[in-house]
């Protein structure tokens, strides 16, 4: 049984199929929460993702819950949305123009990692990183002034 009491907003789940499970009826909501469950969103992104809010989301839970079909994902590493690379690629352009996109991609190669599971904890260091290969100080402190706003939203 998954803890849907008190803040869920960090939790991250999975979907759940049991040979035992039968025939089940969902609704589109219920539908639409479940094929977000991919072990590494959190529900606050799943909420933001569904335009729903925390209280709405949990009423969704429940149901999902009384069927069995959700379980909490195990070591789950939480990690970097699109709009997350949309505004990272946006914002370096403005500082280094249309290199930025390689740069972004060389670096998250560097760093082992890839664009797709790019853990939300190392977001800040590849903002640092970034940083660094920007010349002009005036350009990377603008960069670096607006990447921290959407380092702090981040939860990891």
């Amino acid at each position: 049984m998954v803890d849907l009491s008190g803040d869920i907003s960090r939790l991250v789940l999975n979907r759940k199929v049991s040979a035992d499970l039968g025939e089940v009826s969902l609704d589109s909501e219920m539908l639409r929460v479940l094929m977000e469950f991919d072990g590494r969103k959190n529900l606050a992104q799943v909420a933001r993702s569904q335009n729903m809010n925390m209280k709405q989301l949990r009423e969704v839970l429940n149901r999902l819950q009384k069927i069995r079909l959700i379980e909490e994902a195990r070591d789950a590493v939480p990690t970097l949305d699109a709009e997350f690379f949309k505004l990272l690629s946006s914002e370096l352009s403005r500082a280094m123009g249309p290199i930025a996109e390689v740069v972004i991609e060389d670096e998250i190669s560097d760093m082992g990692e890839g664009r797709a599971r790019f853990p939300a904890h190392r977001a800040a260091e590849l903002v640092d990183l970034l940083a660094r290969q920007i010349i002009r100080e005036e350009r990377k402190v603008t960069f670096q002034q607006s990447m921290v706003k959407k380092l702090r939203e981040i939860e990891t």
